[in-house]
């Protein structure tokens, strides 16, 4: 959501809790959100497309993400400070999305 403080809202895949974002990006075509998995899977950041937010709850502080809890756990790792501004990643990042079967 443009404009938004996304910061330690809830994220919810479409099949369960995910996490919270640690930050998101609002960069022109290239806007996403890193999340931080928390417990679930060992405190890990994983980053997730713009385009996969269905739905900015701010009243609840949820956001709602088209994707699995799988498909969040087997998404490539995101590590802050050597993935940042980095295309090629952020392409992979896409790609691995857009390849996804649902």
């Amino acid at each position: 959501m443009a404009g938004a403080e996304l910061a330690g809202f809830r994220v919810e895949a479409s099949d369960g809790h995910i996490g919270r974002i640690d930050k998101h990006s609002a960069d022109a075509g290239r806007a996403y959100v890193v999340v931080d998995t928390g417990p679930w899977i060992l405190g890990r950041h994983v980053l997730v497309p713009a385009g996969l937010v269905k739905d900015v709850d701010i009243e609840n502080e949820t956001v709602h993400i088209a994707a699995t809890k799988q498909q969040i756990k087997d998404s490539p790792d995101y590590e802050s400070g050597r993935h940042d501004g980095d295309v090629a990643f952020i392409h992979l990042i896409e790609q691995y999305y857009a390849n996804r079967h649902m």
